[in-house]
């Protein structure tokens, strides 16, 4: 992925202007920095032992399935109205979630306040933490994905520039009988095959968990976990 100066170190005198440039390089938005998606795969071997890559198996008895892009359609776009519905299919929006998340709800919230249409990954398995490392380069939930760029932790002022340089209306135009799809894993399980005794040892083991951002409160402003 392709790096763009951050917002925060243009020099006031730059404008709003070269500030837009800035958002829309890291979206791909200019012609000079078109970004790709990138493509994940859940590689399991011979021996069950399951693996990501952003490139395919090269052993043929390897089995490989992409995992997730960054960004993507979905059905329910198809019930948007047809300018809504040509951004979110262009530079479709997901975040990343896990359990027992607050800052995870405070996501969601932003983007269903501003009417945004978009799908939900949830990280609660140490293959979907994983995938997320591929796919974000980091295991910071939430994250937020608009088209190939990614976003990782929440910072709502930093959410809505990029969703307003992509093209997304800043006020609600989803139709009453728009239905956001339900979550799902970021890397969904699959039946698994006997594991061999090496296999099921590793699987016995504690799972990494993704990192969810403290946020300081005034009675705790060293933000001190008990």
């Amino acid at each position: 992925m392709k790096s763009f100066q951050p917002l925060t170190s243009l020099p006031r005198a730059a404008g709003p202007a070269l500030r837009w440039c800035a958002v829309a390089l890291g979206l791909g938005l200019l012609p000079l920095a078109t970004l790709q998606a990138q493509q994940v795969y859940r590689i399991v071997g011979p021996d069950g032992k399951v693996t990501f890559s952003d490139r395919p198996p090269e052993k043929p008895s390897d089995k490989a399935a992409p995992v997730r892009q960054l960004g993507g359609t979905s059905d329910a776009n198809s019930a948007l109205p047809s300018e809504l519905r040509q951004v979110a299919n262009q530079y479709p929006v997901t975040v990343y979630t896990t359990r027992d998340c607050s800052l995870c709800e405070e996501a969601r919230q932003v983007l269903i306040r501003r009417g945004i249409p978009f799908t939900e990954k949830t990280v609660t398995t140490k293959a979907d933490v994983e995938a997320l490392k591929k796919l974000s380069g980091g295991d910071t939930v939430p994250s937020l994905s608009i088209g190939s760029q990614v976003l990782k932790g929440l910072q709502e002022s930093e959410w809505s520039t990029y969703l307003d340089a992509a093209g997304y209306p800043r006020q609600a135009a989803l139709p009453p009988a728009y239905r956001r799809p339900p979550p799902v894993a970021l890397a969904p399980a699959e039946a698994p095959a006997a594991p061999t005794p090496a296999a099921a040892a590793s699987e016995r083991k504690p799972a990494d968990l993704p990192v969810v951002p403290q946020r300081n409160s005034p009675s705790n402003p060293a933000g001190i976990r008990f």
